[in-house]
C-alpha cells in the first residue's frame, strides 16, 4: 500500500512519461558527498547507469525515483521538469541583453539550464549585478539620476528574493497560520479578533482618531503603545494593517534574521525586506494557509466567493493565491501581477515558470493591460510565449480612493496567471476551449526580449537581427526583418 500511493503522487505529477533529471540528480549528490559509485550502491543499479543518469543519456525510470525519494525524504516534486522553466526564461533574458552582443541557441540554452543548473543560476545573479552597476554608472553621469536609482534597486531586490524562494517563505507562513489558531479568528470577525490579539498580547490600543484621510494609512506610536488606523479603510484593508504590525510583535526575530540573511545591499533594503516579510506573515494571519487552500478549492478558485467568504479584497486574495506552494499542500501555481495605467508593474510574484522581464516593458497584447477599458470586468485570455509554453490568465481592474473629494485615487490591473494544464481547476475555464480551437493570444515578455519578428505591436526592433530598409515599399510590421 505504501508504494502503491507512492506511484499515484509520481503519476499525478507527469512522470508518465520520459524524465530527463541529471542536473537535480547530480545536485542532490554532491550535495550529500556521494560520488557516484555510493549512489550506485545506494539505489541498486550500476554506476554506468547512474553516470548516464545524470548526463541526461537515459530517462529517470519510477522504481529509480521510488528508491530516490525513499533513501533521500524529498518529494517526487524535486524532479519534475517543470523546476527549469523559470530558470530558462531568467537566461534567456541575459542572452537578449543587446549590451552583451551574445547569442545561445534553444538547444544549448535547455543543455546549460538542466545539466548546469548552479551555474545558470551564477550566471543570472551576475548578469543581475552587471545591470545594477551599469544603472549605477550611467546615474553618476546623469543630473539628479543618482537618487533615483537609488530609491528604485532596493525593491527590484525585495521582488528578486521573494521570486527566488516561489513567492513562499515557510518560516513565517506556518507560525502565522498557529496564530491564526490561537487568536481563534473567524471570517468576518478577523479585525476585532486581531485588535483583540494586539491588546491581550501586547498591550497595544487599536484606534481610527488621530489620522486624516489621505494621509497615513496606519500609524503606531510605541511610547504610548497605540495603533492608529486610517478611517477610511474597508474592514478587510484595516485588518491588513493591523496584522502586519502584529507580526513585527510575534515574529520580529525571524524578519530580523531573513533579513539579514538576504542578499541585500544596504539598510534601505533591508528595511524594506522586513516590511515586505511582515507584509507576507500578515497575509497568511488573515487568510490561514490550510483553509484559505480548503475553500479555495472548493470555490474552484472563484475570487469573487473568496472576497465574500473571508471579507478581504480582490488583490489580497489574488495575492494570496499566489503564494499556496507548501510542500505536501500546493495549491494551483499562480503568478501575480499588478500595473497601472502607465504600464508600470508595482507587484510582480511567481511561483510558475511565467518570467516578468525587466527590459523594455511588458507585452501591450497581454490581457491584463485591456483591463483598463473595461472595468469591473474579470477578464480571461490563453496566452502563448514564443517558447510554445501557454498560460491561462484572468484580470480585473481595482480602485482605492482617499475618501476626500477632489483627491485622486488609484486604478490598479490585476493579472493572476497559471500554466494552461491547471486551467480546468478554475471557475472561470468554464464553457471555454482550452485544446484544439482554442483562441491563443500570442505574447511575449516584452518588446525587447521578444522573438516574434512580426509582431505589429512591437515597440522596439528584434535585437541582434538585421531590418529590412526599403523607401519604396511599407508594412503593418513597425519593425520588419530583413529576410
Amino acid at each position: 500500500m505504501k508504494h502503491r500511493a507512492k506511484v499515484v503522487k509520481v503519476v499525478n505529477i507527469g512522470f508518465v512519461e520520459k524524465t530527463y533529471a541529471g542536473g537535480r540528480l547530480r545536485e542532490l549528490r554532491e550535495g550529500r558527498s556521494m560520488s557516484q559509485a555510493d549512489l550506485a550502491r545506494l539505489l541498486e543499479i550500476s554506476p554506468s547507469y547512474v553516470s548516464q543518469l545524470e548526463h541526461n543519456t537515459r530517462p529517470l525510470t519510477l522504481p529509480v525515483l521510488l528508491r530516490l525519494t525513499a533513501a533521500f525524504g524529498v518529494d517526487a516534486e524535486f524532479f519534475a521538469a517543470q523546476d527549469t522553466a523559470r530558470l530558462v526564461a531568467d537566461v534567456r533574458e541575459v542572452f537578449a541583453d543587446d549590451l552583451l552582443g551574445a547569442a545561445i541557441s534553444q538547444g544549448e540554452l535547455d543543455e546549460l539550464t538542466t545539466n548546469l543548473p548552479g551555474v545558470a543560476r551564477t550566471l543570472v545573479g551576475l548578469h543581475r549585478r552587471y545591470r545594477e552597476a551599469t544603472e549605477n554608472v550611467l546615474a553618476l553621469v546623469a543630473e539628479h539620476g543618482l537618487d533615483r536609482t537609488a530609491a528604485q534597486l532596493p525593491h527590484e531586490e525585495i521582488r528578486d528574493y521573494f521570486y527566488q524562494r516561489r513567492n513562499y517563505v515557510a518560516e513565517l507562513d506556518e507560525p502565522a497560520e498557529r496564530l491564526a489558531v490561537q487568536l481563534r479568528l473567524r471570517p468576518g470577525e478577523v479585525r476585532s479578533g486581531l485588535a483583540a490579539g494586539l491588546a491581550a498580547r501586547h498591550g497595544v490600543t487599536v484606534t481610527t482618531e488621530g489620522i486624516e484621510p489621505g494621509s497615513d494609512l496606519h500609524r503606531y506610536d510605541p511610547q504610548r503603545r497605540v495603533l492608529s488606523v486610517s478611517p477610511t479603510l474597508r474592514p478587510g484593508q484595516a485588518a491588513f494593517r493591523l496584522a502586519s504590525q502584529l507580526a513585527l510583535f510575534e515574529a520580529g526575530p525571524v524578519i530580523d534574521r531573513l533579513a539579514a540573511e538576504g542578499p541585500f545591499s544596504g539598510d534601505t533594503a533591508r528595511g524594506l525586506a522586513r516590511i515586505g516579510l511582515a507584509n507576507y506573515f500578515a497575509g497568511a494571519l488573515v487568510l490561514p494557509y490550510r483553509r484559505f487552500l480548503g475553500v479555495a478549492e472548493r470555490f474552484r478558485y472563484d475570487i469573487a466567493r473568496l472576497c465574500d467568504h473571508f471579507g478581504v479584497g480582490f488583490e489580497t486574495v489574488c495575492h494570496r493565491l499566489s503564494t499556496l506552494q507548501r510542500r505536501g499542500a500546493r495549491g494551483v501555481p499562480f503568478s501575480f501581477v499588478r500595473v497601472d495605467r502607465a504600464g508600470n508593474i508595482s507587484k510582480r510574484q511567481s511561483a510558475t515558470g511565467f518570467h516578468f522581464s525587466r527590459v523594455g516593458g511588458s507585452c501591450p497584447l497581454w490581457t491584463v493591460y485591456e483591463a483598463f477599458s473595461a472595468p469591473g470586468r474579470t477578464l480571461t485570455q490563453i496566452a502563448e510565449l514564443p517558447d510554445g509554453k501557454k498560460y491561462f490568465w484572468i484580470a480585473r481592474t481595482v480602485f482605492r480612493g482617499v475618501g476626500a473629494h477632489g483627491s485622486p485615487g488609484k486604478t490598479f490591473a490585476i493579472g493572476l496567471g497559471c500554466e494552461l494544464r491547471h486551467a480546468r481547476r478554475l471557475v472561470y475555464s468554464d464553457g471555454l476551449a482550452l485544446g484544439e480551437g482554442a483562441a491563443v493570444t500570442p505574447i511575449g515578455m516584452g518588446c525587447k526580449v521578444c522573438e516574434r519578428p512580426a509582431c505589429p505591436q512591437r515597440a522596439f526592433p528584434v535585437i541582434g537581427k538585421p531590418l529590412r530598409v526599403d523607401e519604396n515599399s511599407s508594412t503593418l510590421v513597425p519593425y520588419p526583418p530583413a529576410e
